[in-house]
């Protein structure tokens, strides 16, 4: 989807911004995942302005800014965990961030799915390109809580085996498939999308009717699947699979 901020900047900075697309992203957390999301409440904002300055730290997030300053030392982005909502995810747990949203993922494993962009416009806590006043300039400064920013996910109807991250664009859709271990064939459904198969647990044969031979799939494996097309698994490990599809759901 054509950004006119994206498009602006792509055609200005191609070395930074290589093309003219938004990028929405979601990150599912495969291990306890800690991350920024958004402007937190005013008023937490405030406190933290008011009960940290030239204090001690080590009840406001003391240990997160020292760690975080251990890492990019000297860094000012160290300090955006004061105005930043602060995210601890469990696994299963996702946030949505959307075009424009400030976020940083600070510690742990995750899926994480975006649309066709790789624009991204930097403040801190990175060696990579910076860029303080694009980024001053196109962010969403709604304050909102960090329990708002926890995307919640649904349980497919069609199938048990499938859970669903669905964000509020049409860029792409998540679908968590977990195949207990009693289940040793199990399908997956065709969509009216292509989508991308990634496997996080497990091990299968799977089969189709457009491939030319069996494909073994095991952790890390990822397999493109064509728009209308279903695979066939044949669970061969004794506790069942986890995989994860992204695709679009228009």
């Amino acid at each position: 989807m054509v950004s006119e901020l994206a498009a602006t900047l792509h055609a200005k900075f191609p070395e930074h911004y290589p093309d003219n697309n938004h990028k929405p992203e979601m990150a599912i957390a495969l291990t306890r995942f800690q991350g920024l999301c958004g402007f937190r409440p005013v008023e937490e904002i405030l406190g933290f302005l008011q009960g940290a300055a030239g204090k001690d730290t080590s009840s406001s997030n003391g240990d997160l800014l020292l760690r975080l300053h251990s890492q990019y030392p000297g860094d000012i982005g160290c300090f955006s965990i004061y105005f930043l909502n602060y995210m601890v995810l469990e696994p299963g747990q996702a946030m949505f961030l959307g075009a424009n949203e400030p976020h940083a993922y600070i510690y742990g494993d995750c899926i994480e799915c975006m649309a066709c962009s790789d624009n991204t416009v930097r403040a801190g806590l990175t060696r990579k390109y910076i860029d303080v006043n694009t980024l001053c300039e196109m962010l969403n400064y709604k304050p909102a809580s960090a329990s708002s920013k926890i995307f919640l996910c649904v349980q497919d109807p069609a199938d048990p085996c499938v859970t669903l991250y669905d964000p509020p664009v049409p860029d792409f859709t998540v679908m968590k498939i977990q195949v207990p271990a009693s289940v040793k064939e199990y399908t997956v459904a065709s969509v009216d999308s292509a989508s991308i198969l990634l496997v996080i647990e497990g091990d299968a044969t799977a089969t189709s009717a457009a491939a030319f031979s069996d494909v073994t799939m095991r952790r890390g494996s990822v397999l493109f699947v064509s728009a209308n097309e279903s695979i066939s698994l044949h669970v061969t490990s004794q506790s069942g699979m986890t995989l994860f599809r992204a695709c679009s759901l228009l």
